[in-house]
């Protein structure tokens, strides 16, 4: 039961996450106009990964896509791949642990194969997670370069006057969900990996068997198994298995060269 509920909880989370990467992915406002030092503006500048808007002061928002892909900042195009990597992973970690559960039997898929599928999905996961992360704190990172530089520039000049209006940038929304989605998806991930410690069958005991080889003094006939020896009637019976195997003494017999373990 426990080890369902892991499943089923570590699916949910990951579910969860994978939805916030693609929302946060696909969602404009990754950089925001700062407006700590001009609060009223008629105009309201925002980008994302795909395309930056302007917002007027009338409501009207107008959004225009990047119409290049070289012509882009190497860092903007890491961090796509890593959203798009991340997604993925998580898209093809979804199918695997959906028949990975224990509670859905697909014919005569035995616990072992569940467990391995588990474990991968969780490792899906774990790196969907991890390249969500990175690509929100690597364009995170971007942003907070360019605003102290854009600071920097704003108040150079003479008495500390300022020379010169730039358009800063701080954290949008964005960020924040992907974030909080990466995190989701990496918490997902290691709960399907502990699940599959449940999943695995436990083949620590064996059961073993010793076989000892009869002495010189057992004889063995073709019409059946039983065994006769050259002290008479005082021989007690022995027991015999089919086949030959063993034989087993109700008293331990003296050993002889021909015996061994």
């Amino acid at each position: 039961m426990a080890t369902t509920t892991c499943q089923v909880v570590g699916l949910l989370l990951s579910l969860l996450g994978l939805a916030g990467c693609i929302a946060a992915t696909g969602m404009d406002m990754w950089s925001t106009q700062d407006l700590y030092d001009n609060p009223v503006t008629s105009v309201f500048q925002y980008e994302g990964l795909w395309r930056s808007c302007v917002q007027q002061s009338s409501g009207f928002t107008e959004c225009r896509p990047y119409f290049t892909i070289l012509g882009l900042p190497a860092m903007l195009q890491a961090v796509r791949a890593l959203m798009i990597v991340g997604i993925v992973l998580g898209v093809f970690g979804i199918l695997v642990s959906v028949f990975a559960l224990k509670c859905i039997r697909i014919g005569s898929m035995d616990d072992s194969a569940k467990a391995k599928m588990t474990l991968t999905s969780g490792i899906m996961f774990i790196i969907s997670g991890i390249c969500a992360i990175i690509g929100v704190s690597v364009f995170a990172n971007m942003l907070v370069t360019n605003f102290w530089m854009s600071t920097a520039n704003m108040y150079s000049g003479m008495g500390g006057m300022v020379q010169t209006v730039q358009t800063r940038y701080t954290f949008g929304a964005a960020l924040f969900v992907g974030w909080v989605a990466g995190g989701l998806t990496l918490i997902g991930g290691v709960m399907m990996c502990i699940a599959c410690r449940g999943l695995t069958p436990d083949d620590s005991n064996f059961k073993a068997v010793s076989y000892h080889a009869s002495g010189q003094n057992v004889a063995y006939r073709p019409g059946g198994f039983k065994a006769s020896t050259g002290f008479g009637s005082n021989t007690r019976n022995k027991k015999i298995y089919d086949g030959g195997a063993r034989t087993e003494d109700d008293e331990q017999s003296h050993p002889t060269k021909y015996d061994y373990v």
